[in-house]
C-alpha cells in the first residue's frame, strides 16, 4: 500500500535561481534536491513514496510547493499545487500539468507537471507494474531523502520496487557528504546508529577529516534546503564509527537479568502522635506491619490524641519485586491488652513501592487518614502522623533536621498521600474478571495418571488450575477446575479499596491445586498505573477483556523445579507457561447509598462470559527465522550434537509443548483449538505437507556437532548452509497495539541515542553539544506528530476494549504535548541552559519508556533455545513486537527482518552471577513475524547472496518457507584487531589485582593478546591479525554492515581456568579491495569500548578495529604492517603508527605524605612499606619507611619522573600506586593497590595571570554593592571596599544578619527604638502573638539557645530554597507549556491555592525569628559530613585507598569496604615538561618541592583534640522492645574512652551534650572513631552504628577546620571565642602563610588584606560591660570572607555542628541513624586554649501548675431520677497534665445536679519538669516492673480536663474534655454565655494565650464530645484558673489540693436537690404512681381481673357439666 508521485517538471519559472520543490501528503513532507541555476524550466525528475496503512480518504489533500533557494536567507515560496485524490483513488493512475496559486490564492504561470500512482490496501485499485515507474535514477524510497533518516524513524531501504537480494546503489552524491568522520572516544557500543543511506561503495574519499562548524552549516544547507543545521546528528559527523545499515540491529550488551535477586532493605517507621480520634475516652495502641511482621506502640490512656514518637525498624532481604509488592498497614486499635485483641478503630494501607518512588524513598512528618475497612459508608476515623522511610543498599535518606515541631501542623496540607492523589478519596469496588485458560502445561507425574487410567479407564489432563488475585494485602481466589488443560472460570473477584489505591499492582497467579503444596503455574502484574490515567481526560482503571500471557520455568513437569520462583514471577520467565483471558473494571462507590455492604472482604461470584472473538479476530500469523552463525557454544556442551528451537506460544515446542486435552473438540471456527493444530507437530525431519498441503511447521534445525574454536569455545559449521525455521501460529489481531508500541519505542530508542550522543560530546568536550541536543528535540518533536498521524488512523479493523481506546487517546495527547514542549524546547536550549534541559528531555526518555508498554499483551513473546540431547540448556527470549511486521514503517519492530546478535544465557537462577556472564552461545538469527497473507517479502532483510533450498516435495499450492539457504557468494577479508590498552578493570586475584588478557572473537576465528600480570590498566599495544576470515554475501553489504567483534577480558590463572572479568563489542571499520587506505576512514582511530560484567561497568577498552578485503591479487594489496619484534613469546605486533596516540614528554611529580591504617598481609604486620608509582611504564619509588609503627610518613617528600603521555588527555593511560612491604631477606610483598584512572583532575594548566585576575575582581565587586546593604561604600584605586556595618532600617535586617561583625551590645543599641515600634504595632495586631513580648536575656542564654536559633535559621533557608525551587520550575513549566496550547492556565489555577497554603504557613513563623535573629549568635548546622561541604577537605592532599583481594560479585559478600587495607596520602601534579618561568622565578620558589610549594613539614604533632557530641537521632533499634540504651565510644589511636556510665535509657533519639579531650599525635593517630553502642544489662553491648573521621587532612586543609570561625568574637557570655589564637592572630598567620600584603588596620573600622578593603565596628564590651577598642572584630570580619581575598582565598570553615551518618559494618550501605557532633583541634605547641564549652543538655526547669476548677455550666444531663424521674447528672471533674493518667486527679462529686450546674472550688497541684527551648514536659519513670531503670520521656505540655458522671455501681460516664496547650490555648471566655465551642473548633483565630508567659489566667471553657454521628458537640463548659508558678514561687506561698490548708479554698454552696424524695414522700409517690407507672398498675389490674374470671370459669365448669349430663 502506497501512494507514488513522480514530479517531472516545473515550466514557465520566472528570472533565474536555485529551485527546490517539497511535496506533502499526511503530514510527512520529502525535499526534492536543489536544481542550481535554472531558468525557466526545472526538471525535477524525482520520485517520493509515502507507505501508508489505511486507505486514501477521497477528500485527502496533495500539496507541491515550489521554492527559490537560498543559502543565506529563508526560501521564497513561488507557488503552491493542492489537489484532492478522488480522482487517484477512483483510476489508481493519472497525469498531471497544472499551474500553481500564489499566497493570495490566485493562479500564476507557472506550471507543474506529476505523475501520481497509488495501490489500496484491499488490491481494488487494481495490481501495477513496478518497473514502469522507476526508469527515473533518482527514486528515492520512504525515507531515503538525507534529512528523512535523521529526523523521522530509521528510514527503510526497501522500496517495494527492490526486489529482496538485490542491492540499491544509485542513490545521489550529494549524500554522501554526509559521513560520520573524525572518531569519538567512548563509544560504548555504538552499534547501533542509525546511520545516513548507503553509498556506492566505488567513491572515492575527498572530505576533510573532522568537518569545522562553518563547515557544517554550509554542507547542511546545501543538502537540505536552508533547513538548520541543528538538526542533523552532529555526533555523527564528528564521531565515526563504522556504519550500520538496516540490516542488522544492535545487540544488547548487558547480559544478566537483574530481578530475582535477594537485596537489604530497611523500613523505618517513626509514629509520632494520632488525632482526632473516633471515640470517647479510649486507649489508643498503634499497629505497624509491613508484610507480615508486626509491631506495637505503647498504650496511651484515655485520649483521643495520643503522642507516642516511637520509631519501628523493619530488616528485609528480599529481590526487589517482592519488596515493593509488601503492604504498610498501620493501624490504630482501641483497648488492647493480654486478654483482648482490642477494637480496630480505623487503618491505613500502602505498598513499600509506593513509598520508595517518592523524592528521597521517605515520607516526612506527614498525617495518615484512617479509615474503618469493615464499615466503608462511615467517614474518616481520625489522622496519624508518623514518617515512612525505605532504604536499599546504597541509598542515603536525607532526613530533614529534626528540630522541635513548635508549627502547628496543618493537618490537611500534609497528607501522607503522593503527590497528584487528592486527600478525599472514595471506596471503589475492583471487578476482576477471570474467564478462561489456556494451553496450561502438565503439573503432575504421569505415573499416577498411568495407574488411575489402568484402573478407571479413563485419560485426564493432569493439572488442576484455580486463579488467585493479591491486591492492596487482600487475596480472592477462582473455584478449581479439576483436570482441565483449558479451564473455563467465568467468575469474578470483587476487592472494596480506597481509590485511587496507594498499592500499584495487582498480582494474577494461575496455581495448581494439590493436596501437598499448591504451586504457581504462572504470574502476572498488572501495574495499575498503566491501565489508568489521573489527568484531567484520565480514566479509571480498565482492562481487556484480553489475553495475558504468562512466562515461567520450562514446561516439563519434575517435582522438584529448581526455577520455581520464575513461575512466581520473579525473575526473566524462560518458557510460556499459559495464557489467561481476563478483565478488569472499576466502580466507584457512593457511600450514602444504604443498600450498599459495607464490609471490605474480598467476594467470588459468577459472571458472564464473553463472546469468542471478543479479544479479535483469529488471523494466521508467520513466524520465519534463519540462523546465519553460532559460535562462542559453551565447551561444557561442546561435545553433543545440538541444535536450536524457536517456540511461539505453544507452538513450535516439540518437547514438552502440548498436552493434549482430554476431550476431543471439534475444530473451532477461529482455528482456536490450538492443541489440536499443535497435534500436527511432527519431527522438523520429515518435512512434508499435510494432506490438504497445509505447511507444517519446522521449529527446530538439524542437530549438528560443534568445531574447536579455541579452548573455550567451540562454533557450529553454518558456513554457506544456513538452516531456518518456520512456524505457523493463530492468535488473535491486536497487531496495532504492538504497532503504537513500536512507534513510541523507536521514537524513544532515537532520543536515547541523541542523548548518549550529546552526553558523550560534553563528556568528551567536543564543540557544540547544543546544537546536537536541538537536533535531537527536532527528531523527536517531528516523531511525536508522526506518531499522532499514523496512530489516528482507521481503527476499526481490530476489536478494541475501553483501554485500547482510552490509551490510544492519551498517548497521543501526549505525544502531541510532548512534541510542542519539544519545539519550545528547543528554541530555548543555549550553551548556559543545556544541562537543564538535558534533565528535562531526560524525563521525556522516561515518559516515553512508560507509555511504550503495552499492558494487553496479544502475541505472546518467542523464545529461542539451545538444545543438546533433548535437554535445554541456553535461551533468549525475544519480544514479539520486535519482530513484527508492518507496511508502514515506523511501526515494524526494530528487529524485524535485521540480523540481531543474540547471546543465549542459562534459565533462572543459574544465570545470576558469573555463571550467568559467560556467554553459552552467541547467534546471528534473522527472525520475521507477520500476518501469513503478507508473508511475500519475508526474506527481504537477509544479507544478499542466497539461493532458497525447499522442502523435497511441494504441490506447488504454496510457496514454501525454505529450510535452509545457500549463500553462493563469498567475500575473504583480514581482521586486524589493534588492542592497545584497558583501564580500571576488575580485580580478579586476592592481591586485588589482575593478570588481564584479552580474547577477542570473530564469526568463527578467535585469538588471544598477550597476558600482563599484576594490573588492572594493561596496556598491551598489540595488533591482532584474523586472517581469511570468510563472510557469505554482497561484499557492499558487507561493507556497510560488517559482524560484530566480541572482545573479552580473562584474568590468567596459573591454576584452573582463565576467570571471566568482562566483555565489550565492537563494530570494525572495512575497507573493500577497490577502497583506498586513507583518510578519513583509515588509519581508524583508537576507541574506547564500555566493558561490562554483567550488568555492571567493569572498566574500559581502548582499541580500533579494521576488515580488509583481500581482492583477487591477494593480500599484496593490504596495508603492510610493521615487521614483528622479536620477543620471548614470540613474534608480537604492536600498534601501528597511524593508529597509536601522538604522545608527547610530560613530567609527573608526585608528593610522598605518608601510609595510613595498613592492615596484616598474611598476618604479618606491615613494617617497612614503599610506594611504588607507575604510569605508561615509567615510575618512581618513594623513601622506603623504615618503622611504620614509629612514623607512617616519608622523608622525601616530593619526587618526579618524565614520561610520553598522548596529547590528548582522554587517552591518558591511568596512573597505578602500589604500597609493598619490603621483608628480610630482600622478599617483597605487595600491600595493595589503587589506579587513577584519570589524570585530568591532576594536570597543571599554566594560568593566564591578568585577565583572571580581574574576572574575580569584577564579579567580587558587583557581589558585593548588592550585600553590602546600600551602606556607603568607597574604593581607592584598585581596591574593593566591604562594608560590614549593620544599617539602621532593620527591615532589611535579615540580609546583614549573616554578615553582621558586631556584637551584641551594638546591635541592641540599633535596635531599640525600632523594636519598641514593632511592639506597639503588635499589640495592636491583635494578640495573636503577644507570645514573643519578652526579650531573651543575656544570662538566660546557653550553647542551646545558639543551637535551636540556628536550626530555626536552617529550616527558614530549607524552606526558602524549597519555594524559590517551585517557583523556579513553574516558571520553567510555564515557558515549556505556552507552547502547547495553554494547558498551563489550569495548572496554574490548580497550583495557585497550594501555593498561598504554603505562602500563610511560612508567614507567622519569620516575624518572631526577625527579632531573634540578632540577638542569639548562630553557629552553621550542616544536615551532612564537613567533607561533604569542603570537598573531603582534599585541596592539597588526598587520600588514595588502597584495595587488595577480589572483587566481590552480588551474591558473594565482599564490599568495597571489604578489601580496602589501607591508604596512601599524597597528590600529584602533571605538566608538559618545559614549565613557563614565571612560576620558577617566583620568590621563594624551592625546586626541591616543584609544584608543591608551601606544603607544612609531615613530622609527626601532637595536638588535643577536643569531640562534642551534641546528640543522635533516629537510632536502629537494638533491643526487643524496639527501644536502645545508647552510649558514646570514642577511639583515636590507642585512647579510647567508652562511657558507659552515661548510658541513656530506651531513647533512639538521645542527647547526649557530652565533650571528649584527647591527646593524639598525628600521624600515628589521625583516624578518629565516633560510635554509638547499645547497653546491655547481660551480655557485650552491640554496636549501633560508627562514624570515622580522618583528622589529619581536616588539620592540614586550607580550609581551616581546626576550630570553626564563630559568627563573633566575644570573651564572655556563651559565645565565648574558643579558639587558642584570636582573630588579628590568625588573620596575620593566614597572611602570612599565603604571602598575602597586609593586614593593615585603619581608622574608623577598616581592614585592608590583599586589594580588599573590610569595614566593621571596632569597640566590644567585657563582662563588667565596659567598652574599649578592639580590631579582633575586623579580623574577623576578613576571615569569614577569606575567600573573597585573591589567589590564597578559600572559605574557612565557620563555626558548626555537623551531622554524620552512623553505619554498621554488618548492614553495608544501610544508616544507623545520625550523630550530631563537631571536632575542634589545637596544636599543643600554641597556647592551650579556654575550657569547653558547657553543652551539656539543659536541665529541665521545675514548675508547679495549680488548676482551681470553680464551676461547672451547661453540662448534659445523663441520669434519669429512679424516683422523681428528673434528668440529673452527679457531676465531678477530672485532670491531667502528664502525657498518661497517672497524676489524675478528681474533685468531689456535685450529686444531682439538675441544670448541668455544678460547684466545686476545688484545687488540683501538678508539679512537672519543663524545657522551655523544646516545649515539652520531661517525666522519668519505669516502664514495667521489671524494667531496670527510669525512662525518661518528652511529651508537649498539654492540660487534659473531662467531666464525668459518677455511678454508685457501674462504670462511670464520660461526658465531655478539653485538652489545653499550654504553650498556645485559647483565652478564657468571661462568662459562662459567651463561652461556645468556637473556642475548639476554631482555634485559629482566636487570641491564643501562653500560660508560661501569662502566668495566671481565669475564664470558662467548653467541654466536648463527639456523638454518634462522629460530629463534635458541646457537653458542658467549666470555670477554671490556671496559676502555674516556679518551684521557687511555690515553697514560699504554698497552697494545699482539694479545698485543704494552706491557703483553703471555701466550701461550695451547692443546692439539697439530691435528697427531695426524703423530705416530701407524697410528692414523690404522686409522681410515682402517676407520671411513671400510670399504665402499668391499669395492666396488673386488667390481668389481675382476667385471671379471676378464669378462675371462677374452671371452679364451676365441673357443676354444671354434670347437671347438664346427668340431665338435673
Amino acid at each position: 500500500m502506497a501512494l507514488l508521485v513522480r514530479l517531472k517538471a516545473v515550466t514557465e519559472l520566472r528570472g533565474k535561481g536555485d529551485r527546490l520543490a517539497k511535496a506533502a501528503f499526511r503530514g510527512l513532507s520529502f525535499y526534492t534536491r536543489v536544481l542550481e541555476n535554472c531558468k525557466d524550466e526545472a526538471r525535477f525528475d524525482e520520485t517520493f513514496r509515502w507507505p501508508i496503512a489505511s486507505n486514501i480518504d477521497g477528500n485527502e489533500l496533495l500539496e507541491i510547493q515550489v521554492f527559490n533557494y537560498s543559502k543565506v536567507f529563508t526560501n521564497r515560496l513561488i507557488g503552491t499545487f493542492r489537489m484532492v485524490l478522488q480522482k487517484v483513488v477512483e483510476e489508481g493512475q493519472l497525469e498531471v500539468t497544472d499551474t500553481l496559486i500564489d499566497d493570495n490564492n490566485s493562479a500564476i504561470r507557472t506550471s507543474v507537471s506529476i505523475e501520481i500512482r497509488y495501490q489500496a490496501m484491499d488490491g481494488t485499485v487494481g495490481s501495477w507494474n513496478d518497473g514502469e515507474f522507476l526508469e527515473s535514477p533518482n527514486y528515492r524510497s520512504e525515507g531515503e531523502g538525507p534529512w528523512e533518516t535523521e529526523s523521522l524513524l530509521p528510514g527503510h531501504r526497501q522500496g517495494s520496487a527492490v526486489s529482496p537480494g538485490k542491492s540499491n546503489p544509485s542513490l545521489k552524491p550529494a549524500e554522501r557528504n554526509f559521513r560520520r568522520a573524525g572518531k569519538g572516544v567512548f563509544s560504548a557500543m555504538k552499534l547501533g546508529k542509525i546511520r545516513p543511506p548507503k553509498e556506492d561503495p566505488h567513491r572515492k574519499q575527498d572530505e576533510p577529516a573532522i568537518l569545522e562548524a562553518e563547515d557544517l552549516d554550509r554542507k547542511a544547507r546545501r543538502l537540505r534546503g536552508g533547513l538548520d543545521p541543528d538538526t542533523i546528528s552532529l555526533a555523527s559527523v564528528t564521531a565515526v564509527t563504522t556504519n550500520v545499515s538496516n540490516k542488522r540491529s544492535k545487540p544488547d550488551i548487558k547480559m544478566e537479568p537483574s530481578a530475582g535477586r535477594p537485596m537489604d532493605y530497611q523500613v523505618s517507621i517513626t509514629v509520632i502522635e494520632a488525632r482526632q480520634l473516633v471515640g470517647l475516652n479510649m486507649d489508643p495502641v498503634v499497629c505497624v506491619e509491613v508484610g507480615e511482621e508486626k509491631k506495637y506502640t505503647s498504650m496511651k490512656e484515655s485520649t483521643n490524641c495520643p503522642y507516642y514518637n516511637e520509631y519501628f525498624v523493619f530488616d528485609f532481604h528480599v529481590p526487589p519485586d517482592v519488596m515493593f509488592d509488601k503492604v504498610i498497614k498501620l493501624s490504630v486499635i482501641h483497648s488492647k491488652n493480654l486478654l483482648r485483641s482490642g477494637t480496630l478503630v480505623g487503618s491505613f494501607k500502602m505498598d513499600v513501592g509506593t513509598v520508595y518512588t517518592q523524592p528521597e524513598h521517605q515520607f516526612y512528618h506527614k498525617w495518615a487518614i484512617l479509615s474503618d475497612p469493615e464499615d466503608i459508608t462511615a467517614g474518616l476515623k481520625g489522622y496519624l502522623k508518623c514518617d515512612i522511610a525505605v532504604v536499599g543498599k546504597g541509598d542515603n535518606i536525607k532526613t530533614p533536621h529534626k528540630a522541635n515541631e513548635t508549627d502547628e501542623d496543618d493537618i490537611e496540607g500534609n497528607l501522607l498521600l503522593p503527590d497528584g492523589i487528592p486527600p478525599e478519596r472514595q471506596w471503589a469496588r475492583f471487578y476482576i474478571k477471570i474467564y478462561r485458560a489456556e494451553g496450561l502445561p502438565r503439573m503432575n507425574t504421569s505415573l499416577m495418571a498411568n495407574v488411575k487410567k489402568a484402573f478407571i479407564g479413563e485419560n485426564k489432563d493432569l493439572v488442576d488450575p484455580y486463579v488467585q488475585v493479591l491486591f492492596a494485602g487482600q487475596k480472592g481466589k477462582t473455584s478449581v477446575q479439576k483436570s482441565s488443560y483449558e479451564p473455563l472460570w467465568n467468575e469474578q473477584i470483587i476487592f472494596t479499596e480506597m481509590f485511587p489505591p496507594l498499592c500499584k499492582r495487582l498480582k494474577v497467579q494461575i496455581r495448581d491445586s494439590d493436596k501437598v503444596n499448591d504451586m504457581a503455574i504462572g504470574t502476572h502484574f498488572i501495574d495499575l498505573r498503566k491501565i489508568s490515567n489521573e489527568g484531567d481526560k484520565g480514566f479509571l482503571p480498565t482492562f481487556g477483556p484480553a489475553w495475558v500471557n504468562m512466562y515461567g520455568s520450562t514446561r516439563n513437569y519434575t517435582l522438584m523445579d529448581e526455577h520455581q520462583d520464575l513461575n512466581e514471577g520473579l525473575g526473566e520467565g524462560v518458557s510460556f507457561r499459559a495464557r489467561l483471558l481476563l478483565s478488569l473494571a472499576v466502580e466507584i462507590l457512593d457511600t450514602s447509598n444504604p443498600e450498599i455492604t459495607s464490609s471490605t472482604e474480598v467476594q467470588v461470584e459468577q459472571a458472564t462470559p464473553v463472546a469468542d472473538n471478543c479479544t479479535g479476530k483469529m488471523e494466521e500469523f508467520f513466524l520465519f527465522g534463519a540462523f546465519l552463525e553460532a559460535t562462542m557454544i559453551d565447551r561444557k556442551i561442546g561435545d553433543k550434537p545440538i541444535n536450536f528451537e524457536v517456540t511461539i506460544g505453544n507452538y513450535g515446542n516439540q518437547i514438552d509443548g502440548t498436552a493434549k486435552p482430554t476431550l476431543k473438540k471439534k475444530k473451532k471456527e477461529g482455528g482456536d483449538g490450538k492443541q489440536e493444530d499443535s497435534e500436527l507437530l511432527q519431527h522438523s525431519s520429515e518435512d512434508e505437507a499435510d494432506d490438504d498441503g497445509e505447511l507444517v511447521s519446522v521449529s527446530s534445525t538439524q542437530p549438528m556437532k560443534p568445531l574447536i574454536t579455541d579452548r573455550n569455545y567451540f562454533h557450529l559449521p553454518y558456513f554457506e548452509k544456513k538452516p531456518c525455521i518456520y512456524i505457523k501460529s493463530w492468535w488473535q489481531d491486536q497487531r496495532r497495539r504492538l504497532y503504537n508500541a513500536n512507534i513510541m519505542d523507536k521514537i524513544a530508542d532515537k532520543l536515547e541515542e541523541g542523548l548518549n550522543d550529546v552526553q558523550e560530546m560534553m563528556k568528551t568536550e567536543k564543540p557544540h553539544p547544543e546544537r546536537r541536543l536541538r537536533g535531537v528535540l527536532e527528531e523527536l518533536s517531528s516523531g511525536c506528530f508522526r506518531f499522532v498521524t499514523l496512530a489516528n488512523k482507521d481503527q476499526s479493523l481490530s476489536v478494541r476494549t475501553r483501554l485500547d481506546r482510552e490509551r490510544l487517546k492519551s498517548c497521543m495527547r501526549e505525544l502531541e504535548n510532548m512534541g510542542q514542549q519539544a519545539k519550545t524546547l528547543r528554541s530555548q536550549v543555549k550553551k548556559n541552559t543545556m544541562r537543564d534541559k538535558l534533565k528535562l528531555v531526560q524525563n521525556f526518555l522516561q515518559k516515553l519508556r512508560f507509555l511504550a508498554d503495552e499492558p494487553q499483551h496479544s502475541i505472546p513473546d518467542i523464545f529461542l533455545w539451545m538444545m543438546s540431547n533433548g535437554k535445554r540448556i541456553a535461551y533468549a527470549r525475544i519480544p514479539s513486537k520486535d519482530i513484527l511486521y508492518s507496511i508502514v514503517d515506523e511501526e515494524t519492530g526494530k528487529d524485524c527482518a535485521k540480523v540481531k546478535t543474540v547471546f543465549l544465557r542459562l534459565p533462572g537462577k543459574r544465570g545470576f552471577g558469573p555463571a550467568g556472564w559467560t556467554v553459552q552461545a552467541k547467534m546471528e538469527i534473522y527472525l520475521w513475524l507477520g500476518l501469513n497473507k503478507q508473508c511475500k517479502d519475508f526474506l527481504s532483510g537477509l544479507p544478499c547472496g542466497f539461493e532458497e533450498k525447499k522442502a523435497s516435495k511441494g504441490f506447488g499450492l504454496q510457496p514454501f518457507p525454505p529450510i535452509s539457504l545457500l549463500y553462493t557468494k563469498k567475500q575473504v577479508f583480514q581482521l586486524r584487531a589493534h588492542m592497545y590498552q584497558a583501564r580500571s578493570l576488575f580485580a580478579a586475584d586476592s592481591s586485588g589485582l589482575s593478570d588481564p588478557f584479552a580474547r577477542v572473537f570473530f564469526i568463527t576465528q578467535g585469538q588471544c593478546t598477550e597476558v600482563l600480570n599484576e594490573t588492572l590498566c594493561p596496556t598491551w599495544d598489540q595488533l591482532l591479525v584474523f586472517d581469511n576470515v570468510e563472510l557469505y554475501g554482497e561484499a557492499h553489504e558487507m561493507r556497510d554492515d560488517p559482524p560484530i567483534i566480541v572482545i573479552e577480558i580473562y584474568d590468567q590463572d596459573t591454576v584452573g581456568k582463565a576467570d571471566f572479568m568482562g566483555r565489550t563489542f565492537a563494530k570494525p571499520v572495512v575497507k573493500m579491495s577497490d577502497e583506498d587506505y586513507g583518510p578519513p576512514r583509515f588509519p581508524p582511530q583508537l576507541e574506547y569500548y564500555q566493558i561490562y560484567r554483567g550488568n555492571s561497568t567493569a572498566g574500559d577498552l581502548l582499541a580500533a578495529f579494521e576488515l580488509l578485503q583481500i581482492g583477487p591479487a591477494g593480500k599484496s594489496d593490504l596495508p603492510p604492517l610493521n615487521g614483528p619484534t622479536e620477543t620471548e613469546q614470540g613474534p608480537i605486533l604492536p600498534v601501528p603508527l597511524g593508529i597509536r596516540p601522538v604522545l608527547s614528554k610530560y613530567r609527573v611529580e608526585i608528593l610522598f605524605w605518608g601510609l595510613r591504617d595498613l592492615k596484616r598481609v598474611n598476618l604479618a604486620q606491615v613494617d617497612r612499606p614503599r610506594v611504588d608509582i607507575e604510569c605508561a611504564g615509567k615510575g618512581v619509588q618513594s623513601a622506603l619507611i623504615q618503622n611504620y609503627k614509629k612514623n607512617p610518613n616519608f622523608s622525601t617528600l616530593v619526587k618526579w619522573f618524565e614520561v610520553d603521555l598522548p596529547e590528548n588527555e582522554l587517552l591518558h593511560p591511568p596512573l597505578n600506586i602500589r604500597v609493598v612491604d619490603c621483608r628480610a631477606f630482600g622478599r617483597y610483598t605487595l600491600v595493595g593497590s589503587h589506579a587513577i584512572s584519570s589524570l585530568r583532575r591532576f594536570i597543571h594548566r599554566p594560568l593566564d595571570k591578568k585577565s583572571q585576575h580581574w574576572n574575580t575582581a569584577a564579579k567580587l565587586l558587583n557581589g558585593y554593592l548588592a550585600l553590602a546593604n546600600r551602606g556607603p561604600y568607597y574604593r581607592l584605586p584598585g581596591e574593593i571596599v566591604i562594608n560590614m556595618e549593620p544599617e539602621v532600617p532593620i527591615k532589611k535586617m535579615e540580609t546583614t544578619v549573616k554578615l553582621e561583625a558586631n556584637s551584641d551590645a551594638v546591635v541592641k543599641v540599633d535596635v531599640s527604638e525600632e523594636e519598641k515600634e514593632k511592639k506597639k504595632k503588635k499589640k495592636k495586631k491583635g494578640g495573636g502573638e503577644e507570645i514573643e513580648e519578652e526579650e531573651p536575656d543575656e544570662s538566660m542564654l546557653d550553647w542551646w539557645s545558639k543551637y535551636f536559633a540556628s536550626i530555626e535559621t536552617m529550616k527558614e533557608q530549607l524552606r526558602q530554597q524549597e519555594v524559590a525551587a517551585a517557583e523556579a520550575e513553574e516558571k520553567e513549566e510555564l515557558e515549556i507549556a505556552e507552547g502547547s496550547k495553554g494547558q498551563a492556565k489550569t495548572k496554574e489555577r490548580v497550583k495557585a491555592p497550594k501555593e498561598d497554603k504554603k505562602k500563610k504557613q511560612q508567614q507567622p513563623p519569620e516575624a518572631p525569628e526577625k527579632k531573634n535573629k540578632q540577638k542569639i549568635d548562630e553557629l552553621k548546622v550542616y544536615n551532612k559530613e564537613l567533607e561533604m561541604e569542603f570537598d573531603s577537605f582534599e585541596d592539597w592532599l588526598h587520600t588514595f585507598s588502597l584495595f587488595r583481594g577480589k572483587i566481590g560479585d552480588n551474591d558473594e559478600t565482599t564490599t568495597e569496604e571489604e578489601r580496602i587495607v589501607g591508604r596512601f596520602k599524597g597528590s600529584m601534579c602533571v605538566y608538559k615538561v618545559p614549565l613557563p618561568d614565571d612560576i620558577t622565578k617566583e620568590a621563594g620558589y624551592d625546586p626541591n618541592f616543584g609544584m608543591f610549594q608551601g606544603i607544612p613539614n609531615n613530622d609527626p604533632i601532637n595536638v588535643l583534640v577536643r569531640v562534642y557530641i551534641v546528640r543522635a537521632t533516629d537510632l536502629h533499634p537494638a533491643d526487643i522492645n524496639g527501644k536502645a540504651d545508647p552510649y558514646i565510644a570514642i577511639k583515636l589511636g590507642k585512647t579510647d574512652i567508652r562511657d558507659k556510665e552515661n548510658y541513656i535509657s530506651k531513647q533512639l533519639n538521645p542527647i547526649f551534650g557530652k565533650s571528649f579531650d584527647i591527646e593524639a599525635t598525628f600521624p600515628m593517630e589521625s583516624m578518629l572513631t565516633v560510635a554509638v553502642y547499645d547497653w546491655d544489662l547481660v551480655g557485650s553491648d552491640d554496636l549501633i552504628g560508627e562514624t570515622k573521621i580522618d583528622l589529619e587532612n581536616r588539620y592540614y586543609s586550607k580550609h581551616r577546620a581546626t576550630c570553626g570561625i564563630s559568627q563573633t568574637y566575644s570573651i564572655h557570655g556563651y559565645n565565648m571565642w574558643r579558639d587558642s589564637g584570636k582573630p588579628t592572630q590568625i588573620l596575620s598567620k593566614l597572611c602570612k602563610e599565603g604571602k598575602v600584603d597586609g593586614p593593615y588596620y585603619g581608622p574608623g573600622g577598616r581592614v585592608k588584606v590583599a586589594n580588599r578593603v573590610f569595614t566593621g565596628p571596632r569597640e566590644m564590651e567585657d563582662e563588667n560591660g565596659q567598652k574599649k577598642q578592639t580590631d579582633e572584630h575586623l579580623a574577623l570580619a576578613v576571615l569569614r570572607h577569606w575567600e573573597e581575598i585573591p589567589r590564597v582565598g578559600c572559605k574557612l570553615v565557620p563555626e558548626h555542628v555537623e551531622t554524620r551518618p552512623l553505619l554498621n559494618p554488618d548492614k553495608p550501605g544501610i544508616e544507623q541513624g545520625r550523630l550530631e557532633m563537631w571536632v575542634d583541634m589545637f596544636p599543643m605547641d600554641m597556647p592551650a586554649p579556654g575550657p569547653a564549652i558547657d553543652i551539656s543538655p539543659r536541665k529541665p526547669k521545675r514548675y508547679e501548675l495549680r488548676v482551681i476548677v470553680w464551676n461547672t455550666d451547661e453540662v448534659i444531663l445523663e441520669d434519669d431520677d429512679f424516683f422523681t424521674g428528673e434528668k440529673s447528672s452527679d457531676i465531678f471533674v477530672r485532670g491531667w497534665l502528664k502525657g498518661q493518667q497517672e497524676d489524675k486527679q478528681d474533685t468531689d462529686v456535685h450529686y444531682h445536679s439538675l441544670t448541668g450546674e455544678g460547684n466545686f472550688n476545688w484545687r488540683y497541684v501538678f508539679p512537672f519538669d519543663y524545657l522551655m527551648a523544646e516545649e515539652k514536659i520531661v517525666i522519668s519513670k519505669k516502664e514495667s516492673m521489671f524494667s531496670w531503670d527510669e525512662t525518661e520521656y518528652k511529651i508537649p505540655a498539654r492540660l487534659t480536663l473531662q467531666v464525668w458522671d459518677a455511678d454508685h455501681f457501674s462504670a462511670d460516664d464520660f461526658l465531655g474534655a478539653i485538652e489545653l496547650d499550654l504553650n498556645r490555648f485559647p483565652r478564657g471566655a468571661k462568662t459562662a454565655k459567651q463561652c461556645s465551642m468556637d473556642m475548639v473548633t476554631n482555634e485559629g483565630d482566636l487570641p491564643l494565650v501562653s500560660i508560661f508567659k501569662q502566668k495566671r489566667v481565669k475564664g470558662w471553657w467548653p467541654f466536648v464530645a463527639r456523638n454518634e454521628n462522629d460530629e463534635l458537640e458541646l457537653t458542658g463548659k467549666v470555670e477554671a484558673e490556671l496559676h502555674l508558678l516556679t518551684v521557687e514561687e511555690a515553697e514560699k506561698s504554698p497552697a494545699g489540693l482539694a479545698r485543704n490548708e494552706p491557703d483553703p479554698l471555701e466550701k461550695p454552696n451547692r443546692p439539697d436537690t439530691s435528697f427531695i424524695w426524703f423530705l416530701n414522700p407524697l410528692k414523690s409517690v404522686k409522681y410515682l404512681i402517676c407520671t411513671r407507672y400510670k399504665w402499668l398498675i391499669i395492666k396488673i389490674v386488667l390481668a389481675l381481673l382476667l385471671l379471676i374470671m378464669v378462675g371462677l370459669f374452671l371452679y364451676s365448669m365441673p357443676g354444671y357439666m354434670v347437671k347438664k349430663l346427668l340431665g338435673a
